[in-house]
Parts: C-alpha cells; sequence; structure tokens
C-alpha cells in the first residue's frame, strides 16, 4: 500500500508560518502585548481583532544564532507530538482543533513552528501525511507511510495510536545504546582529564625537587618528566588534536560510506558492547517491521523502510538485500536466514509467525523480548564499568605517584 499523492497538492508551496511580537489595547482599555503565529503582518493583525484586541505595533520576532540553536527540535519532541495526536483523536479532538492546541502548549518556538506549518497545509486542504511530508527531517518515510495508510484505510486515530508507541519503544532503545556507548568513552574521558591535571600542574612540582638532587633519575621517572613538559608546553595542540580527531570520524562516519560500515562492523565485534549493538538492530528491526506490517502494507515496501531504520549500516544492507529475495518470490525466513546475522530464535520464531498467518504478532514478542535483554545488558555494562573506572584510574594515578616517589625510594635505600 504505498502512498499516492496527487501532484497538484504536492506542489503547492506551504505558507511560511513565522512568529511576531505585538502590542495593543484590549476591548478594557489596557495595554497588551505578546507573541503569536501567523504567515504575515496583516494576517495577525486580522487574528488580534477577532481576539478583541486593537494592534498598535506587530513585528516579526528576531531570531538569533544563540536562540535558534537552542531552539532545535528533536525526536522526542516528535515522539511526544505523535502521543498528544494519538490521545487527542482518540477524545475525537479535530485534527486542526488538536494541533492548534498542541502549538499553544509548546515552549519550543521550533516546535510551535512546526505545528503551526503543518496546521496551515492541513487547512488548506493538505491530508496528514502530506502535511507531514514536507517536513523530511523530522517525519521519516515510514511515518508518512504509516498516516497515509491509515488516511486511505480510515483508521488514522489507531494508526497515530501504534505510531506513537512505535516511537516512544524506538527512543527508548535508543536511550538504552546511548548509555551503553556512554560509558567506555566516560572512562576515557575522566582519565585522559585527570592525567593531563596531575602533568601540568602536580609533576612539576616534583621536577623542581628533582633538580636539588643532582643524582640519575629512573627511566620511568624521566619518562613522566619529559611527559609533562610536553603536556605544558604543547597542552592546547593535544586538546584541539583529540577534538579534532573526534570530529573527523563523526564526518567520516556520515560522509564516506565505507568507512561508516567498517566502523559499524568492528562495533558489532566488540565485547559486550558489540552484543548490545546486535540486540538493538534486531529489536528495532523486529519493532519497525511489526508495526508497518500490522498497518497493511506490502512486505516489501515495509522492508525498504526498515533498511532505513535499521541504524547500522550492516543492517541496512542485509535488509534491502533481503527485500530484494523477497521480491523475488522468496519467503522472509529464507531471506533471513541467507543473511546470517539474524540469531536462529529469531528466524524460527518468524517462521512460525510466517504459517500461522501472525507475523507482525511475533514480531512484536521478538521485539519485546530483545528490547528487555538489550535494558539487561546495559544494566550489567553499568555495574561493570563502575569498578573499571575506578581499576584504570587507580593505575594512572598509581603509576605517576610510584614514578615520582621511586627516586626519593632510591635515595632512602642508599642513606
Amino acid at each position: 500500500m504505498s502512498p499516492v499523492t496527487d501532484s497538484t497538492t504536492s506542489n503547492r508551496t506551504a505558507p511560511k508560518v513565522e512568529s511576531f511580537l505585538w502590542e495593543g489595547i484590549d476591548r478594557h482599555g489596557k495595554r497588551r502585548k505578546g507573541e503569536i503565529n501567523g504567515n504575515n503582518i496583516a494576517l495577525v493583525k486580522a487574528q488580534l481583532r477577532r481576539q478583541g484586541i486593537q494592534p498598535r505595533r506587530v513585528r516579526r520576532k528576531p531570531n538569533s544564532l544563540l536562540q535558534r540553536a537552542g531552539r532545535t527540535i528533536t525526536a522526542k519532541d516528535i515522539s511526544i507530538l505523535s502521543r498528544q495526536l494519538a490521545t487527542m483523536m482518540a477524545a475525537g479532538v479535530p485534527l486542526v482543533q488538536a494541533f492548534t492546541i498542541i502549538g499553544r502548549g509548546h515552549d519550543n518556538a521550533a516546535m510551535r513552528d512546526l505545528v503551526g506549518k503543518i496546521r496551515a497545509d492541513i487547512e488548506g486542504g493538505s491530508g496528514l501525511a502530506d502535511a507531514l511530508s514536507r517536513h523530511p527531517r523530522q517525519f521519516d518515510t515510514l511515518t508518512c507511510n504509516l498516516i497515509h495508510a491509515g488516511e486511505q484505510a480510515g483508521i488514522l486515530e489507531s494508526m497515530l495510536d501504534r505510531i506513537a508507541t512505535y516511537k516512544e519503544k524506538s527512543e527508548a532503545l535508543k536511550a538504552k545504546v546511548r548509555k551503553a556507548m556512554f560509558y567506555p568513552a566516560a572512562v576515557l574521558v575522566v582519565a585522559f582529564v585527570i592525567t593531563a591535571i596531575l602533568l601540568i600542574f602536580v609533576i612539576p612540582q616534583f621536577q623542581t625537587l628533582f633538580d636539588t638532587f643532582g643524582g640519575e633519575l629512573p627511566a620511568i621517572t624521566r619518562l613522566v618528566i619529559d611527559l609533562s613538559a610536553l603536556f605544558q608546553a604543547w597542552w592546547w595542540v593535544i586538546a584541539l588534536t583529540v577534538v579534532g580527531c573526534g570530529y573527523t570520524l563523526l564526518q567520516l562516519k556520515q560522509r564516506h560510506r565505507p568507512f561508516a560500515e567498517a566502523l559499524d562492523r568492528l562495533a558489532l565485534r566488540l565485547p559486550l558492547l558489540g552484543t548490545i549493538l546486535h540486540k538493538s538492530a534486531v529489536a528495532r528491526f523486529s519493532r519497525t517491521l511489526a508495526t508497518m506490517f500490522a498497518a497493511g502494507v506490502p512486505l516489501v515496501d515495509a522492508l525498504a523502510s526498515v533498511a532505513a531504520a535499521a541504524g547500522n549500516v550492516v543492517y541496512h544492507d542485509a535488509v534491502l538485500a533481503m527485500r530484494d529475495e523477497v521480491a523475488a518470490g522468496t519467503s522472509l525466513t529464507e531471506s533471513m536466514q541467507h543473511t546470517a546475522i539474524f540469531p536462529s530464535m529469531v528466524v524460527q520464531m518468524t517462521a512460525i509467525g510466517e504459517e500461522a498467518g501472525s507475523l507482525d504478532t511475533m514480531l512484536s514478542k521478538i521485539a519485546d523480548f530483545y528490547e528487555e535483554e538489550v535494558d539487561n545488558l546495559v544494566e550489567s555494562l553499568s555495574s561493570l564499568m563502575e569498578p573499571m573506572i575506578m581499576a584504570v584510574l587507580g593505575v594512572l594515578i598509581g603509576g605517576l605517584v610510584v614514578a615520582m616517589y621511586l627516586p626519593i625510594f632510591q635515595m632512602g635505600s642508599v642513606v
């Protein structure tokens, strides 16, 4: 059930919704001021008059770079928007009125603008799927396809509820994976910062003391002193190098596909963290496919959207290969076996679901199981990393302390 869009509707440019600051007099003669969204100053003035306010001054709200940076739209914002729409539609609130209520309740100016634009498109005669598709950065193809399927089948209310549930579970899974990846990064950052502080501020005090000895220093002590001198002289170069390497890695992952694929394959092989990434990818695959299949989207079209939501190049390529095989007549179970990346339990449960005609139910159960597995693994990683952080810091600090006190111990033994 692929979306069919009216070319006239899709080519129409939606009026731009902006924020305006206004000052005026209300029906009681009191001075009022505030902020309102609208397409232009004339329409804003007309809207204020309908509210019983005589406008004196209306101007576009200035947006500084700092304001724009602090008012971005996150995936969590879109997840909350989906749940709000689902709840209001279930309560019988008309779609346009639902967007009006949601827009007024947002503190985020970017979200208010987005909701205002969508509402203006719907008031102009666009369907919800068409209105959302004009904002691809916030609403992916999967969401638009599901909304379109719900509109076509007359089940938009239940489809919005299914999308909201999917996004909530998907964001929860992403948060768990981010938490798992945060701990190793935290260990490295804390270890680097503490080592740098000791080398720059503490070691030079010992060096002054050693200069008065006039004797030969142990090799490890000389190494630490030389490293301290390097940090004192070039700390800003070292800091810029670390930040530059991190930025370069991110850019290469985003822009260079072979590098991204190699990095994803390496991440999947890491102990414990690789297991978490494997299980989270299987959970995301199962949850997305179950949601789309339950919505009546054909399997081949659903697999294309699932590949885009895979979150890992290895699974993305595997799902695309599965789509090609399914389009050629191969069953979903056989195509999963050919990729050799899905656990045997997942393949067997999928086969049972295909045979029983309850593939979406079985995939949902698989997703629930692996989401719980990811949750347990993240908790295990958290418990494991706490003593590991202490061990790493103990080795670093202890090594520096030993290196600095070793000459003093040697002098004591000589005396």
